[in-house]
């Protein structure tokens, strides 16, 4: 029987970050669990397709956008499950044990977000992030996504939006959601350059907007500019 994980990572210029979350999945694809990497390129001009085709991954590119990446993506995949990954996310050591167990089931499933940084700060802005999809079903895709192909298809796939994405999924999927023991380590660098409590109310009121019905397009346009 083939390996039944696809892994998606959407990226863009993403070469400083991308050999050390590819060097985390190696734990998958020893463990037999990964039969595929897609990496689903928005106009790279770096070297983040080369280090792709030098690990193995299939590449897919076209317009960049979040949720068309991850669109195309998945549309190439051919694994009974998914795996949605950004690129300057890593999976903690065992995760692919954690995605075994979870794959006996048939429900989405996301990971405990943890911050590569020390303080005090990114355990809070951590910690709120974990609550909240746990409380409010709501992770973030810097959690990852693990799901079937077939409740992927089922609520529609994913919104070909280029910011608001997550949420967009995570409201789909809604009840059927649910932690996966491992922690998904993802970069601080955006709170770093902001500034944890300006980056946090950033999200936040983001968030809002978007759950007030503001246009996505117009939202990406003024995350990209802040």
């Amino acid at each position: 029987m083939r390996a039944p994980l696809s892994i998606i990572i959407p990226t863009l210029n993403a070469s400083a970050v991308l050999p050390d979350t590819l060097a985390a999945l190696m734990e998958g694809v020893e463990a037999g669990v990964v039969r595929e990497l897609i990496l689903s390129d928005g106009g790279s001009e770096d070297g983040t397709c080369a280090l792709a085709d030098q690990a193995g991954a299939r590449i897919v590119t076209g317009p960049p956008g979040r949720g068309g990446q991850i669109a195309r993506g998945v549309a190439a995949a051919s694994g009974g499950w998914l795996l949605i990954l950004h690129a300057d996310t890593h999976l903690a050591p065992g995760w692919s044990g954690a995605v075994l167990a979870h794959m006996a089931g048939d429900r989405a499933g996301y990971f405990r977000l943890r911050f590569r940084a020390r303080g005090l700060a990114p355990r809070l802005v951590a910690g709120w992030a974990n609550l909240r999809a746990r409380l409010f079903s709501l992770p973030f895709g810097d959690q990852g996504l693990v799901l079937p192909r077939v409740l992927y298809d089922a609520v529609g796939g994913m919104p070909e939006l280029p910011l608001m994405e997550d949420v967009a999924m995570a409201r789909a999927l809604r009840g059927q959601l649910v932690a996966i023991p491992c922690e998904a380590r993802t970069s601080a660098a955006r709170f770093q350059h902001l500034g944890w409590l300006r980056g946090g109310a950033r999200n936040l009121w983001t968030l809002l907007r978007y759950a007030l019905g503001a246009d996505p397009e117009v939202l990406a346009r003024a995350y990209s500019r802040r």
